[in-house]
This record gives structure tokens, sequence and C-alpha cells, in this order.
């Protein structure tokens, strides 16, 4: 099974291409020596002393030193022992061709300073001083060579002075040094800059991340009206026209093809500067209204950042903030009636003590002070909802409930020919809810039944009906009205939303968070012969009571 590579830093990078430039030097290097040996320009250097020697040492040389390349090109090698093999190769090449042809020495030793400097380039200090400390032995090896054969004599063309074998040994060192520190501060600044490139790029994926989860949409054009790059809100906002990416096969898409209306509004804003707040409807499958803003990415530039801003989602935000704002009122308004309420409740109980009060008028009294304790229930609900207080659900029976419930409404209303019925299959249902909650809930649906479940110019029908649907209890408030169209019905619980001059919009939102609070479902249920039909799904007597 092959080792997977290890991933190069930029450092590395670097140290290899500057090892394969060293051996492809020492290439020309081995070329140059066996063109000094086997050519006539040889004998302009000097005659050989041992011909045979220089002639297999260039021989040699030359595939060394291919091999030596090739080697470069593997990153399987550690890169410390490619530089000290091959530097090893150079010291020896050096030492004997500086034997064999004494009249070369000085330029061998001047290339072997390179030598030198470029391997201490690419090792620690301490190789470093020995690569230096190696080429100086091989100078003064060789030179004490020469004296024990006896060849060095005063006088001679041969003759290779003590000054030169000392400085050039020096000067290895010197190179050693300086070129050992010119690699530390390579590395250095290698890693420093793989250190800011990978801050750079983190700082890029999460400036992405970021841009690509925005909610709002956000377009890149250019000046010819080229989309250029798009983020996931804007790509959901275009999705009837971009289905990945605003480029096709690499090409990007114009703008004007994407969203005409919003092309004419970008030109315009480039034409005069002016900011347009009025929507543009975004044409597809479904219309989608945003609010575009534009900026230009360069002062000088055509390039323009187009902002695009769900109108939807501006309306919910502007509903919750409305939202916590009637919260607020609401809790104040209901504080303040509750203590007209509580004086009304109380002078209808000393009403009931006297006993001027024939019975009719006591039963009335009665009724007031019936409707008194359930205003207040109604004020307390109110109030919880506005303080999010936990509903307190009880377990009780739904259809001896609604019975009450009935009774007790149908005396709060004038009689006429509107009908109120009661339908239920069983004698009795268990349920989980609370009292309270279901009294107003039920109240908001009968009203609604009553104001607008009528066909006109006829009374309005109204039936309650107790089931049980997949094993649990349900209650429908079906009446026999024109219906609500499916435009409407996508919007009924939405807060503030209503089709009467007269209404608030609360009524049902009021009603669907109070079923939430009790862990029951409200749903509006289209009737296909006529009507409409509001189904509230409880919990069984198994639920469990919240903590």
């Amino acid at each position: 099974m092959p080792r997977p590579a290890l991933r190069r830093t930029a450092a590395d990078t670097a140290l290899r291409r500057e090892l394969y430039l060293f051996a492809l030097y020492r290439v020309l290097e081995a070329a140059l020596l066996a063109l000094m040996v086997f050519s006539p320009v040889g004998a302009l250097i000097g005659e050989p002393r041992n011909t045979i020697l220089a002639q297999t040492v260039a021989l040699a040389y030359l595939p060394m030193a291919l091999a030596l390349l090739l080697a470069t090109r593997s990153d399987r090698s550690p890169l410390v022992w490619q530089t000290l093999v091959g530097f090893i190769v150079d010291v020896s090449v050096a030492t004997l061709i500086t034997h064999a042809i004494p009249g070369a020495a000085p330029g061998v030793a001047m290339m072997l300073l390179f030598n030198v400097g470029a391997a201490a380039l690419l090792v620690p200090l301490p190789l470093a001083m020995l690569v230096a400390t190696a080429a100086a032995a091989a100078v003064v090896g060789e030179y004490v060579w020469n004296m024990l054969d006896g060849v060095s004599l005063a006088g001679t063309p041969m003759e290779r002075p003590l000054a030169e074998v000392l400085m050039f040994s020096v000067s290895f060192f010197a190179m050693a040094t300086v070129s050992n520190l010119l690699g530390r501060q390579m590395r250095d600044t290698h890693a420093l800059a793989d250190l800011r490139g990978a801050e750079a790029a983190n700082l890029t994926e999460i400036n992405g991340l970021i841009i690509r989860r925005m909610r709002t949409g956000v377009l890149l054009v250019d000046g010819s009206g080229f989309v250029r790059l798009a983020n996931e809100a804007a790509l959901l906002l275009l999705g009837t026209t971009i289905e990945t990416d605003p480029t096709t096969d690499g090409k990007p898409r114009n703008l004007r093809q994407i969203a005409p209306n919003l092309a004419t509004r970008l030109d315009a804003w480039r034409r005069n500067g002016e900011f347009d707040d009025t929507p543009v409807t975004l044409e597809g499958e479904e219309s989608i209204e945003v609010l575009p803003r534009f900026a230009r990415l360069l002062a000088d530039g055509e390039t323009t950042l187009v902002f695009l801003d769900d109108t939807s989602m501006v309306s919910r935000r502007a509903e919750s903030l409305t939202l916590a704002a009637m919260g607020r009122f609401s809790a104040s308004l209901a504080h303040e009636i509750r203590n007209p309420l509580a004086a009304i409740s109380y002078a209808t109980q000393l009403l009931e003590e006297s006993q001027d009060i024939n019975e009719s008028d006591r039963r009335l009294l009665q009724i007031v002070h019936q409707q008194c304790m359930r205003t207040n229930g109604i004020v307390e609900s109110v109030l919880g909802l506005a303080r999010r207080e936990r509903a307190h659900p009880e377990h009780l029976d739904l259809v001896g409930f609604i019975r009450r419930f009935l009774d007790d409404y149908l005396q709060t209303i004038p009689p006429d020919l509107d009908s109120i019925t009661f339908s239920h299959g069983v004698p009795s249902l268990p349920a989980l809810i609370d009292p309270r909650h279901l009294q107003q809930i039920l109240t908001v649906l009968v009203q609604n039944a009553l104001r607008y479940g009528r066909m006109p110019g006829q009374p309005a029908r109204v039936i309650l009906r107790v089931e049980t649907r997949d094993g649990a209890p349900v209650i429908e408030i079906l009446d026999r009205g024109p219906g609500i169209p499916d435009a409407v019905a996508a919007q009924l619980f939405r807060p503030f939303f209503t089709t009467s001059e007269h209404g608030t919009g609360l009524g049902l939102y009021i009603a669907r968070e109070l079923c939430r609070a009790n862990a029951t479902h409200l749903d509006y249920v289209a009737v296909p012969a006529g009507g409409a039909c509001f189904r509230i799904t409880l919990p069984g007597t198994d639920a469990l009571l919240p903590g």
C-alpha cells in the first residue's frame, strides 16, 4: 500500500527548489570538468600530473551528477541526506582533480566554495560547519598529499602557496556561516508566510461562511451586469431562475436575464445614485418581493454589491416588535380593566343580597356576575399570554364542559334567528386542557362563526361537534357561510390580519397561542360542501401534566 504524500510547506518547497538548482549546478561542473579533461581546452590550464586519474574522475562524476539531479525530483529521500551525499561526492571529486591537475587547483577551490555555500544553505548550522570542515580538510589534505609525494617543489609550476590553502579554508567556514544564516532566515520567513497564509485562508473561509449563511441575499454584479458571486440566501430568492450557481458552464449569467426588475433598479441607481425604498418583485414560480440595497465594491469601480432583504422577513420582524409592544400594552390595559370589573362584580353581589329585587331581576344580576367572572378569566388569560405564563391543564369532560359553555354563552347574546347546536357521538369524552383557556378559545371561534359564517340575508348556523380522531379528542366549530379563500386562509393566524373593518386581527392569533400553551393544535379545515371548520385537537387523558 503506497504511503500518503505528506503536506509540504512553502519552506520545504523553496528548499527543494534550491536543492534542484544545486544539483543542476553540479551537472554543469561535471560537464566543464569533462570538457577540460577530454578537449584541447585543458592544455590552457596545464598538463595533468595523472591523466588516467583525471579521466576516470571526469567520467564518473558526470553520471553521478545526473543521478543526484534525478534524485532531487523525488520527495521520498530526506533533503538533508541528499545534500550531504551530493557534497561528499563534490569534495571527493575536487580533491582528486586538484591532485591530478595541479594547475586547476584554484578554479576547483573556487567552484567548491559555491558548493559549500549551497550545502550550508540547506542543512542546520552544525552540519554546515561539518561541511566547511570537510572542504577545508580536503584542500589541506591534498596540499599535504603533494608534499608527501615530493612534487610541490619551489620554483616549479606545480607549486601551491600555503597562504592560498589557508585562505580557501577560512573562506569555506565564512561561506558556510553566511549561507546557513541566510537559509535560516529564509526558512523563518517562509514559516511566517505559511502561518499568515493559513490565517488568511481561515479568515477567508470564515468570511465566506458568514456571507453564505447570511439571511440577507448578497450578489456581486460587475459593470456589465453579470453576476459573479451569490450567497445561499440570494440563490434561494432567485431559485426560480438559478438552480445551483449564478454561472452556467463556467460563464456568468447576466442579471437582466435572472431578474429584469432588479437589473432595472440597479441601472437607475448607477445613473442617479438615489435609493428607492419600494420593494422589487422577483418573477418566477412564486412572486417574491425583496428590498434591494446597493453599494459599490470600490469607490471608483463599477462592480456593485447588491443586498436583497426578503420583505416577508422584514414584516415578521415588524410584527414581532408590534407584538412585544402590544403585549406590554395589553398587560397594562388588563390591569386597568380588573379594577372596574371588580367593582361591578362586588356591586352585583350586594344587589343580589337586597330583598327588594324580584326573581327576574335577580336572574339578570346572576348573569352579570357570571359574565364578570368570565371577563375576569379572559383578562387573566391575556395577562398570562403577555407574561408567557405556563398553562395549568386539568382533566375534564369535553361534552359536559361545552354544554355548560353554550348555556352560559347563549345567555349573553340576544335571541334571534341564529342557531348554535351541539353534536356529540359519545356521552362523555375526557381531555386535558386549561379550562380558562378553552373557554376563551371557544368564545373567539364561536363569535367568528356567528359574525362571518353566514350567507348574505340568511341566519348563521353554527355547529359544535365533539369526537375522537386517531385516539385524540377533537372539537370542531363549523358554519354554513361562504368559506374562506385560500389566500386568506394562509394568513388566518397571523397577528393583526383581519378582513373586517372593526376587527383587530388578534382573536385567532391569541386562540392559537393559548392552544400552543396547552400542547393543543388549532387548524383551519376547508369544507368541500361550503362553509368553514376550525378544528381543535387536544391531548388525551394519557398525556402527562406539565410540571
